[in-house]
This record gives C-alpha cells, structure tokens and sequence, in this order.
C-alpha cells in the first residue's frame, strides 16, 4: 500500500495546481461559462493520464478512482449547498458535477478493471475513453462558435450541429490515434482505423445521448468496438 499513496500523492500534486489555477481564473479573469466548464474536462482527460501510468498495477488504479469518488462526492454535495456555487462553476442544473463525477469515475474504475485488469492492456483505458472525452470537449466550443447548421433528425438532440460532431469527430480520432501509436502493436494504418471507428461510434452515440449520459453511453460504445477491432487486427 506504501507505492499506492506513493502514487496517489504524485497524482494530487499534478492535478491539483491545474483545479486550483483555474478555479483562481475563474474567479479573478472573469473566464467565460463555457470556457470554465471545457477547462475543468480537459483537466479530467489529463488527469487520466497519471493514473493509468503512474501505478504499478491495475488494481490501486481503479483502487484510486473509488477512493476520489467517496471524497469528491460528498464535498461536492457540502459545496451545492452554498449560495452562488453552481452559477460559479456553470452547472446546468443543481448537483450536476457531483452526479457527474460518479459517472465519470466510475467509468474510469470500469475501463481499468476490463483494458488492464481483465486484458493486461492499460493503453486502452486512455483509448477508449479519449475516442469519446477529448472531442466533446472541442465538440461543445467549436458547436457553440460556429455550429450554424443543425442536425434535423429525430433521433439526436436538436442542440448538436454538423460542426460541432465533425470536430468531435476529428479530435477524438487524433486523440485515441496518438494512445494507439504509443501503444503500439499495430500498424499505423491499423491504429487509425481501430481510432476513426471508435470515434465515429461515439459521435453518433453522443448525438442521441441526452441528459448528461454520454459520460458513460460513449466510452462504453468505445470499449465494445475498439477493443474487439484491436483484437481482430492482431494488435
């Protein structure tokens, strides 16, 4: 347990100046709503980052995961409570970081326990959950500055845009490309190919998701094309 708080340790102290720095930001630069919120999931996605490599082995991972949750829960719940709170950091509806924050690591605790624990492949994790996080994030800044052009169709929430969904498209695919290249294992055309599928599954997924869900719908629909394509290709 000496090389878990080790880790965790090593873990707070890369993330923690980044929440800190743009909670401060917020604060005293006045940073834009939708600026704030992209902020705080691209610290998410770099967050994943640490803790997949930084332990040794894929149980304290996920062991890290349950352990953040159980606090950030409840101090999000001790923090709604306060006057102004959600008009600070922009939350859609009342307790919406808290309810995401059970999704969101709980996912992560998932990913590991299936890609490493399961397949002794601890890239994958950031794979599959980059096919779909790194994208929404671009997807909501460029939707919203330049999504001129609505998807009409029944089935996807009438918020999205053809703009919006190409860029998510487009930097999810860039960023599963780089985890499958460092990875390895595979050529690049088979990286690219096991990375445009999983994100274009996660777009159509994310355009149909509503109510905050895509956190779980579209690493889930990641993991079940991804990992079996991988396998396919020999990777």
């Amino acid at each position: 347990m000496q090389a878990f708080w080790q880790g965790t340790g090593m873990i707070l102290l890369y993330i923690g100046p980044l929440v800190i720095v743009t909670i401060a930001a917020r604060k005293l630069l006045k940073v834009p709503d939708e600026l704030f919120r992209k902020i705080l999931h691209f610290i998410l996605m770099i967050a994943y980052i640490p803790i997949v490599f930084v332990y040794d082995v894929w149980w304290h991972a996920a062991l890290f995961g349950v352990l953040l949750l159980a606090v950030a829960y409840p101090l999000l719940t001790l923090l709604g409570r306060r006057p102004n709170f959600s008009a600070f950091v922009n939350e859609r509806k009342a307790g919406e970081y808290r309810d995401s924050c059970i999704l969101a690591l709980g996912l992560m605790a998932a990913a590991i326990c299936i890609c490493w624990g399961w397949l002794g492949d601890r890239h994958m994790v950031l794979a599959c959950i980059y096919a779909w996080g790194v994208g929404d994030g671009f997807a909501a800044l460029v939707g919203k500055r330049f999504g001129r052009h609505k998807l009409r169709l029944k089935w996807v929430d009438p918020r999205k845009s053809v703009e919006g969904s190409a860029a998510m498209f487009v930097f999810s695919t860039l960023a599963a490309l780089a985890v499958l290249l460092v990875r390895g294992g595979l050529s690049f055309g088979g990286c690219l190919l096991v990375a445009g599928a999983g994100s274009a599954v996660c777009t159509v997924v994310e355009m149909c998701t509503k109510g905050g869900f895509d956190t779980i719908t579209c690493p889930t629909a990641a993991l079940l094309v991804m990992l079996p394509l991988v396998k396919l290709l020999g990777g």
